[in-house]
């Protein structure tokens, strides 16, 4: 499976000056790590972000968003959102900080 390398590269920009952020080829697209923590990735044409399963209903609640389902078993704490929707960059910059605030909540790997 491919993934949409300019929404990676919008990710990179928004991320990359983080010494704390990593890159991971993983579920067929790229992952954005922090401190070693899975925050946010890019499988296919959408945005995959860890919302921790205290915020998964909001979540989905929100434009574009949906269930990660990569196996037939839903992964609460997760979502994925439709990539049609984080065309602007001030909902890429919502959905990536809430990523890497659940992430930062976590202890480093």
């Amino acid at each position: 499976m491919t993934y949409d390398e300019g929404l990676a590269e919008r990710i990179r920009e928004r991320l990359g000056g983080d010494p704390a952020i990593t890159e991971k080829h993983m579920f067929g697209g790229v992952a954005f790590l922090y401190r070693g923590n899975m925050a946010v990735g890019v499988t296919g044409d959408d945005l995959m972000v860890r919302v921790g399963p205290d915020a998964t209903d909001a979540a989905l609640a929100r434009p574009g968003a949906r269930v990660f389902d990569m196996t037939g078993r839903p992964m609460r704490g997760w979502v994925v959102v439709a990539g049609t929707v984080i065309g602007e960059d001030e909902v890429l910059d919502g959905w990536l900080a809430e990523g890497r605030g659940f992430a930062a909540g976590l202890p480093p790997k």
